[in-house]
């Protein structure tokens, strides 16, 4: 009997995928636990129309990404803080200060796409990687300023 599985199932597959199993499996355990529906030509239908959505959405986040990333490329953040004496920060920058600083050149992005190995504690230029969406990537020009 072919079945479409509503979630994942160890050993048989993931959610969405059409599997053949034998007609007893079907409808005594995953029938009974709603793990999957039989593979009528509606319910196909159904599963390929939400794969062509989920894809669909998943190509226009890529495509905002790309566009960001272009943004992000072309910026240059200037933050300006208190210095010691030999050009060390009071403290150091962290993702989420980078993070506040991009906001206010007017690009939202969560501290947790960029790609900080170590916070920023010296006056300088930076190039920091960024990653909004798993296969884009930037790099942004972090310029640290001494306060005066």
């Amino acid at each position: 009997m072919k079945v479409i599985l509503t979630q994942d199932v160890k050993a048989q597959g993931k959610k969405g995928d059409v599997i053949e199993v034998s007609d007893g499996y079907a409808r005594n355990y995953l029938f009974k636990n709603n793990l999957a529906v039989e593979a009528s030509a509606a319910n196909l239908n159904s599963v390929k129309l939400q794969k062509d959505a989920a894809a669909h959405h998943k190509a226009a986040e890529k495509a905002a990404a790309q566009e960001l990333a272009k943004k992000i490329n072309a910026t240059t953040v200037t933050i300006t803080v208190k210095v010691g004496a030999n050009g060390k920060l009071f403290g150091s920058l962290n993702t989420q200060s980078i993070a506040d600083a991009l906001k206010k050149e007017g690009i939202e992005l969560d501290k947790k796409k960029i790609v900080l190995n170590e916070p920023v504690k010296c006056v300088g230029t930076y190039k920091i990687p960024v990653k909004p969406y798993a296969e884009v990537s930037a790099v942004l020009t972090l310029k640290v300023a001494a306060e005066s």
